[in-house]
């Protein structure tokens, strides 16, 4: 068959008895249940059959389903490996360097945690006066009305506070601007030193080589989490290169695959990782992936919120 449904996770963890149960993720029997629904109607394969058949050998089996996990949270490793080796299913983790190597937050993290922790009224007008408070020191920065006017979107999972916050603090405003806010922000809010709650967040490198060791494939996710495609080109070919040094033990650098984070990418992006090895891109754009006609290097993936119990719309896209 030539139809490939991805399933996209992130966090995969016990949501309502945790510290942050507000943390968007799917809770574990939810994610149990959603096992079991694809063991019932569809086939799930491992990363090594998809790219066979992206080779020309052997054809998926019809309602091919590949799972996918991103950012390398721990609870991929203490919540859904063992699910996984349970009913004999291989995931496909793609981990940011930066997360085993630094102790270090990802912003997007931060921002996760953030949102989980305080009324998003009471952080948008934080940020409203954060970013009026540094307008003098960026002058590049438009006025916060036409921020808001332009970044205030709402999609199918977030408010427009929501999404106005985690786009003005992912990518809008200058690198050293938004992580000195998201710091602010984190110390407000969550009040865990970093290094600390990275350590409770992450898996780490043995935790990564146990997963490889049995069975689960390994991806790359870049190093710091960027969107590589906003970056200039020097520092977007830096960051791919620090990942893959990072994750070399775990990859296969003639043949490896990519996870943009965010979904965000460029042509240049593309023409870089394919120069480096990289045989397979996935991206978050919302469809089925039909093997024949879709970029290999631009793969579109569901949300695990697009399937049962959690709804249908994997039927409708």
């Amino acid at each position: 068959m030539n139809k490939l449904f991805i399933s996209m996770y992130h966090y995969t963890r016990d949501l309502k008895h945790g510290r942050y149960p507000q943390i968007k993720g799917l809770d574990v029997e939810l994610f149990r249940q959603q096992l079991d629904f694809f063991e019932q109607n569809f086939s799930v394969v491992c990363m090594e059959e998809v790219l066979d058949a992206l080779n020309g050998g052997k054809k998926l089996p019809e309602n091919a389903l590949l799972l996918t996990f991103d950012d390398g949270y721990i609870d991929n490793y203490t919540v859904a490996f063992p699910l996984l080796m349970e009913r004999g299913m291989q995931g496909s983790f793609f981990i940011p360097g930066k997360t085993f190597t630094e102790n270090a937050l990802l912003d997007v993290n931060k921002i996760h945690f953030v949102l989980a922790s305080a009324p998003i009224d009471k952080l948008v007008y934080d940020l409203e006066l954060m970013i009026k408070e540094n307008s003098m020191d960026y002058p590049q920065i438009p006025t916060y009305e036409e921020l808001w006017d332009t970044y205030a979107v709402e999609n199918r999972f977030d408010d427009k506070g929501t999404i106005f916050c985690k786009r003005i603090l992912q990518t809008v405003l200058p690198e050293e601007l938004r992580n000195k806010i998201a710091n602010m922000l984190f110390e407000k809010y969550v009040g865990v030193s970093e290094s600390d709650f990275s350590r409770e967040l992450y898996m780490n490198r043995d935790h990564i080589r146990l997963m490889k060791k049995f069975g689960m494939f390994i991806g790359i996710h870049g190093y710091d989490h960027y969107w590589l495609g906003n970056l200039a080109e020097d520092q977007m070919k830096k960051d791919i290169d620090k990942a893959l040094d990072t994750m070399d033990e775990f990859i296969d650098k003639n043949a490896w695959v990519m996870n943009y984070p965010y979904g965000n990418y460029s042509d240049t992006v593309i023409s870089y990782i394919k120069e480096k090895g990289c045989v397979l891109g996935l991206s978050t754009e919302v469809r089925v992936v039909d093997l024949i006609k879709d970029d290999r290097y631009k793969f579109p993936r569901l949300d695990c919120n697009d399937f049962p119990p959690k709804s249908e719309n994997y039927i409708r896209v």
